[in-house]
């Protein structure tokens, strides 16, 4: 799943690419195994398969290739580009800091399933880098925020408003704190808002999600919500089913009837404890 111009996708490989578009219906059946995809435009030396339940979807090999070119692993120092460093809001009191090369504006944070985020500052690689680590420690925020705690509370999050006021008081805290590098530019507060892009407006309670695809289950459904690698259904159940589409890589796909109604979801999923039900009825019309 790849994040264009604010608009979800799925790209193929080979390179071809499918729009994502909020209330389309979805179907396809997962065949053969899941195969290592390579790395860095390389394929898997040898040809491994993966588990399941990965959401890497690499084998260990290829895993370490990728890893080995990897800003986030901070194994680039001598990156010339500029970059910028950034404050991402997933739900209430989920905040994180990160740094993402300029020239990629906010494709990493569609990415990450950021809700609203704002950026700090804009400087060199190691600057921002310093910086990220200085606003991690002094004001107890991570950098990393798992998946299934950002996909847990997309369901009940509160407005537009709320979701700028919490990031502001934070931007502030950030920006009043001494020790920034002076090669770091600070920036203007302004606060983005990726609801509306995601279509979390109105999103119904999470009954189940995906937790891995098998040889010839079917996934079915229509189209909800995108946010960062997931894909939010509304399956022929009527239940909102989470998809993390990193589970989809490595796996060939044909296309099934995509009549909602007209298929089951057969691969294995996790049912929430107490979802709430009741309220997905009518979100869509034939």
């Amino acid at each position: 799943m790849r994040w264009s111009d604010g608009a979800p996708a799925l790209r193929w490989e080979g390179g071809r690419v499918s729009a994502l578009v909020h209330g389309q219906a979805l179907a396809f059946r997962a065949v053969g195994a899941r195969m290592c995809p390579g790395a860095r435009g390389n394929p898997c030396p040898l040809a491994a398969t993966v588990p399941g339940r990965s959401t890497g979807a690499r084998c260990p090999e290829c895993a370490r290739l990728d890893r080995a070119h990897s800003v986030a692993a901070d194994t680039i120092a001598d990156d010339p580009r500029p970059y910028r460093v950034y404050l991402a809001w997933f739900g209430p009191g989920m905040t994180k800091v990160g740094i993402t090369a300029e020239e990629r504006g906010p494709a990493r944070l569609l990415e990450q399933g950021a809700v609203a985020f704002c950026w700090l500052g804009r400087g060199p690689l190691m600057a921002a880098r310093r910086t990220e680590e200085l606003l991690r420690h002094a004001l107890k925020v991570p950098d990393r925020i798992p998946y299934d705690r950002k996909r847990a509370v997309r369901h009940a999050l509160p407005g537009p408003d709320a979701r700028r006021r919490e990031i502001e008081e934070l931007y502030g805290r950030a920006t009043a704190l001494p020790g920034w590098t002076e090669t770091l530019e600070r920036l203007d507060f302004r606060a983005y808002d990726h609801g509306d892009a995601f279509g979390l407006h109105g999103l119904p309670p999470l009954s189940a999600t995906v937790t891995e695809l098998v040889d010839d289950g079917v996934v079915a459904g229509r189209l909800l919500a995108a946010a960062g690698p997931d894909l939010h259904l509304l399956d022929p159940e009527g239940r909102c089913l989470a998809l993390d589409t990193r589970l989809v890589r490595g796996w060939g796909l044909v296309a099934v009837d995509a009549r909602v109604g007209e298929q089951s979801v057969t691969v294995p999923v996790r049912v929430l404890r107490h979802p709430l039900h009741g309220v997905q009825d009518g979100l869509f019309s034939p």
